[in-house]
């Protein structure tokens, strides 16, 4: 069980984590904090009460010295009470750091699910949470994780699916990620859709050493961030979560959930080429998306197609746009099919000139950094960008 009383945690200068701070006497609780930390990647630092800091070492005057700065006092220093991003009181220490310097990210934790006076308590220090073992501890592994893994904004994710079928989704989805590497974003291309054949393919990299889909088919907890970014191909600046051409085409939702919240918290940007079908799964990547796009060719067809994935799509993500591709049918442009679908327009996505010819020779879609499919993803991210940026959310 868990309770939340305020704020996050701070950040530690530069952006750059220590490990947390453990304040207790109960060996009992202070075993179990222990593992959860191990569980999570992190160190922690252990104290029975509230640090002290230790005393400056003496050293001998020097006219340089003489003329310099006065070297900070012990008093002027800060302990790791101060500096620590997380700090774990157990509840037999809350009194013994009953005075200590209020701050963010304190979470007393307690075993006794039916003691109403932690509550209290946790007032009585400024704790932002109370937690109580074992119902907590996974909430207290995951957070403890982020501390270990720094964790900033999380990143800005894009879903792209075709409103039917051939409507250009994984060539825009792959041409959104190689224009966000460009531009000096960490990126990463997830592919959600088993039976796409691989968008490894597409970008030329189908024999590149890392994992794919099935591999993680077995997660269940918190995958690290960092550990899946390095444990996945990197093609043209970019990491790429595939899928194999073995026989595995299902992840349980679960698994599913939590590649992709872990490679939403390394920050930067991530596309998600979709499938049309929507199954848990893909229920599970629409409900982490901040933007989705529906690729629509702008023909009557495709616009009755497309206005059922629209339907099944929109209940679970708020925010999806049309992006509309030509060659216009009669009486058609990228407005009025926008009108016909009723959602906000992305943008015309271009047709250009030569694109099978270049996949073919293995260059990945939105390569020529002056060609209208690559102005058109550099257009998008920097709106999506500013959006994000404007509305405190997630993003680079």
């Amino acid at each position: 069980m868990t309770g939340t009383i305020t704020h996050d945690p701070p950040s530690t200068a530069g952006g750059r984590q220590s490990g947390p701070l453990i304040v207790t006497e109960d060996t009992e609780l202070l075993d179990d904090l222990l593992r959860l930390c191990a569980a999570a990647g992190a160190t922690p630092e252990v104290h029975h009460s509230v640090p002290v800091t230790p005393p400056s070492p003496p050293s001998a005057p020097t006219a340089a010295a003489s003329s310099a700065s006065p070297a900070p006092s012990a008093a002027g220093r800060r302990t790791g009470w101060e500096t620590a991003p997380l700090v774990l009181v157990g509840d037999d220490a809350a009194r013994r750091v009953r005075g200590a310097v209020r701050r963010r990210g304190v979470v007393l934790v307690g075993r006794d699910q039916d003691d109403s006076g932690i509550w209290q308590r946790a007032v009585e220090i400024g704790a932002d949470h109370v937690l109580m073992l074992p119902d907590g501890e996974q909430w207290l592994v995951d957070r403890i994780a982020d501390v270990a893994e720094g964790v900033g904004r999380p990143a800005l994710t894009v879903g792209v699916i075709g409103g039917r079928g051939g409507a250009g989704a994984s060539t825009l989805a792959c041409a959104l990620a190689v224009t966000s590497a460009r531009e000096g974003l960490r990126s990463l291309l997830v592919d959600a859709d088993p039976l796409g054949g691989g968008l490894d393919v597409l970008l030329g990299g189908e024999t590149a050493e890392g994992l794919r889909w099935p591999a993680f088919a077995a997660s269940r907890g918190r995958v690290g961030g960092g550990a899946l970014e390095e444990s996945l191909p990197q093609l043209h600046s970019l990491r790429v979560l595939s899928w194999d051409r073995g026989d595995c085409v299902a992840v349980p939702p679960q698994a599913v959930r939590a590649v992709l919240a872990a490679a939403r918290r390394r920050g930067g940007t991530v596309v998600v080429d979709l499938p049309r079908r929507i199954d848990d799964g893909v229920a599970e990547v629409l409900a982490q998306l901040d933007i989705g796009l529906l690729v629509v060719p702008a023909e009557l067809r495709a616009v009755a197609a497309a206005g059922r994935v629209a339907a099944s799509v929109g209940m679970v993500l708020r925010d999806l746009r049309v992006a509309v591709r030509g060659p216009y049918g009669s009486g058609l442009d990228d407005r009025e099919v926008a009108r016909l679908l009723g959602l906000p327009l992305a943008g015309e996505v271009p047709v250009e000139s030569g694109l099978l010819r270049a996949t073919e020779s293995k260059r990945p879609p939105g390569t020529p950094t002056r060609g209208p499919l690559a102005r058109f993803c550099r257009g998008f991210w920097e709106r999506a960008l500013a959006e994000t940026d404007g509305r405190g959310g997630s993003g680079s």
